[in-house]
């Protein structure tokens, strides 16, 4: 029974994926064939690109409940956070980070198993949580910072 809340979760972050596509039965049926879906940034959320080892320690530094989803490439060695739709020059000084603009094109698997090397490291959870670009950028920032506690930018 353990296994249910978590099946339940993954489910729910599967779906909040899907209200974010286009055409959600397009997707639907890409990954049925083992394809990623394309989604457009801007509308639900923008993207930040950074390397698969630089996202790894970000991750130790930022709090499980505060972050968003976070999209990995095993086979580019590339990460993919999402951020929240207005994101303005929070990440500025992030010289580490790629903010792609509005349109940009994320190809995503579903969320409830990996397709061609990608592989949700942060799953979307279903509340349409993203991570704070100003978390981000300081566990990216010089030296990457202390780890990021809930407590330190509540």
């Amino acid at each position: 029974m353990a296994l249910q809340p978590a099946l339940y979760e993954r489910q729910a972050g599967q779906d909040w994926l899907l209200a974010c596509a286009d055409i959600p039965a397009e997707i639907r049926s890409l990954w049925d064939a083992d394809e990623l879906g394309p989604f457009p940034s801007g509308g639900h959320w923008m993207v930040a690109e950074t390397t698969l080892a630089r996202t790894m320690d970000a991750l130790r530094r930022i709090d499980q409940p505060r972050r968003g989803p976070v999209l990995g490439d095993v086979t580019t060695g590339l990460a993919w956070w999402l951020l929240p739709p207005t994101l303005g020059e929070e990440l500025g000084d992030a010289r580490t980070l790629t903010v792609h603009p509005r349109g940009w094109v994320l190809r995503c698997p579903p969320v409830l198993y990996p397709v061609r090397g990608r592989v949700w490291l942060e799953r979307p959870d279903g509340t349409g949580r993203l991570t704070d670009p100003v978390l981000l950028g300081a566990a990216l920032g010089p030296g990457g910072g202390p780890r990021l506690s809930t407590e330190a930018f509540a």
